[in-house]
């Protein structure tokens, strides 16, 4: 799956999930500031994630992410690493 795929995958969540406009869910966009995601949501959109990697996601590797761009690096990673998070 490419970076674009996630990030493909990510609109449609938020869109079915937040009632998030996809066309604002761009890499840049920041969860809190632009699409106003708070810590709540931000459980369910891992949630959410945890089918697209077909396991469980480690709650630390989304602790730093503040943009679209980090949620699609960190399930890129995922993704590509062959051990279990």
């Amino acid at each position: 799956m490419t970076k674009d795929d996630i990030l493909r995958r990510i609109a449609g969540i938020m869109e079915e999930t937040f009632e998030i406009d996809p066309a604002k869910v761009t890499p840049g966009a920041k969860l809190y500031d632009d699409l106003e995601i708070d810590s709540i949501d931000a459980v369910d959109l891992i949630v959410q994630l945890k089918p697209l990697v077909g396991r469980r996601l480690d709650p630390e590797a989304f602790k730093s992410v503040r943009t679209v761009a980090d949620v699609v690096d960190a399930l890129f990673g995922v993704l590509n690493n062959p051990t279990p998070a």
